[in-house]
């Protein structure tokens, strides 16, 4: 109940009108609480801002294709990336509603990571990229394999979605190695790149 030092309507009004600005900018406030700042309106801009840095590409591509769950196992993907960091993009990817945190029926003191729908519908983004780094960069992903998956685009992307809802745990693709590259006759680093036209 509040007390108002005047009975004055208009003052009484003042009052309640500051009141209720107040609770709207706390709502507002508590909407936003952690959300990343937005350049541009621009949807590649606004991608680029949930997901865009090096760090949270490599946690979705490690929950989507590899099957990546803990904290432990991100850490120990190979990519050297430190833990401060890594719990600052899985927060992050969780503001952005891309990554969802479930208790661990295994363990009840650890958390597992999943993502959501909004989080599994960057399978067609992740494809692309696998498919375009394949093409052009030196990669150590298997031609072969690469090669299938720009063939089979929609089935691809099916089949990550389908592990994602039935919670399969094998992994789509397994973690690259390095043993796929090499050196040349001169000394050069071999271009393992998959070529356009290969077998699909």
């Amino acid at each position: 109940m509040k007390w108002f030092v005047c009975n004055c309507p208009a003052y009484i009004l003042a009052i309640c009108k500051c009141d209720l600005i107040g609770w709207l900018s706390e709502q507002r406030r508590v909407q936003l609480a952690g959300r990343i700042d937005i350049r541009s309106g621009c949807p590649v801009s606004v991608s680029l801002e949930r997901f865009g840095d090096r760090w949270s590409l490599l946690l979705v591509r490690d929950m989507m294709v590899r099957g990546y769950k803990t904290f432990k196992e991100f850490q120990e993907s190979g990519e050297g990336i430190a833990s401060n960091i890594l719990a600052n993009r899985l927060m992050r990817l969780q503001e952005s509603g891309i990554v969802v945190t479930e208790p661990d029926d295994s363990d009840a003191r650890r958390v597992i990571y999943r993502l959501t729908e909004k989080g599994i519908d960057l399978a067609p983004v992740m494809l692309e990229l696998l498919v375009w780094a394949a093409r052009w960069e030196e990669t150590a992903a298997p031609c072969e394999v690469m090669a299938y998956m720009e063939g089979n685009r929609e089935g691809v992307v099916e089949e990550v979605k389908r592990r994602w809802r039935e919670r399969d745990p094998v992994p789509f693709l397994p973690p690259f190695t390095d043993e796929v590259k090499g050196r040349d006759a001169v000394g050069g680093r071999k271009r393992k790149r998959m070529r356009k036209g290969a077998v699909r």
